[in-house]
């Protein structure tokens, strides 16, 4: 069972959202700076920015657009006022914590996969105490690749023992989890907290909570080899 970190199973964009308004005093920027992110980590997954260099660099970009020039010390400055920002916010989705205690009394092996890019998602799961449910922990920015590359898939697969026909993937991105593990040969889920109004395509599952998927996946133990739980 392979599952996504942010906005899956810790409430990323409210902790992020929150943070970036307490810094810059507005709250209509969010999907810009979202954009500028994911720009940036993609620079990063494929080799072209340094991870130590993209906070910063990041945040450059970003306060460009609102028309603030600062330098690279400034935006340094700017983000460790935001991660400590950060620290204070982090929160798991209620329905987190039963189910991952249900999928490890089930026996099933369990990877964390996102496309961030540094070790502070480790330090995020330890601090929040969901270290321990893991049995691998794949980082995009430390692989090369990154979701929805089929090769992220089956690297984690790989290192997890298993198949991909025999796992399945859990996010909150309909394209880059649920359809990317489809198309990766594993079991594509949705976790679509916000009911949104989209055309599902064939193969991908669809869950508006956690707390659904135990019964979603009984009906897939007998492909899996997993022992349903007494």
């Amino acid at each position: 069972m392979c599952l996504d970190i942010d906005d899956t199973l810790i409430d990323f964009t409210a902790a992020g959202r929150s943070s970036l308004e307490l810094l810059i005093g507005r709250t209509d920027m969010w999907p810009l700076w979202e954009h500028i992110t994911d720009d940036h980590v993609a620079r990063v997954v494929a080799g072209e920015l340094a991870y130590a260099d993209m906070h910063a660099t990041r945040t450059r970009a970003f306060l460009a657009e609102l028309g603030v020039a600062v330098d690279t010390a400034q935006a340094r400055e700017f983000e460790l006022r935001r991660k400590a920002f950060l620290r204070h916010s982090w929160r798991l989705f209620d329905d987190v914590l039963p189910c991952l205690e249900w999928l490890k009394a089930a026996g099933v092996k369990l990877a964390a996969v996102t496309n961030a890019s540094g070790a502070h998602q480790r330090d995020k799961l330890a601090g929040l105490g969901l270290g321990t449910f893991f049995d691998h922990i794949a980082i995009a920015g430390e692989m090369g690749v990154a979701k929805p590359d089929p090769v992220m898939f089956h690297k984690v697969c790989s290192a997890i023992g298993c198949e991909p026909t025999h796992a399945v993937h859990v996010g909150d991105k309909l394209i880059t989890d649920a359809i990317g593990a489809r198309d990766a040969g594993l079991g594509g889920v949705w976790l679509d907290r916000h009911r949104l109004d989209v055309e599902i395509p064939d193969g991908v599952h669809v869950l508006n909570t956690l707390a659904d998927l135990p019964e979603l996946l009984v009906s897939e133990f007998a492909r899996l080899g997993v022992p349903t739980p007494r």
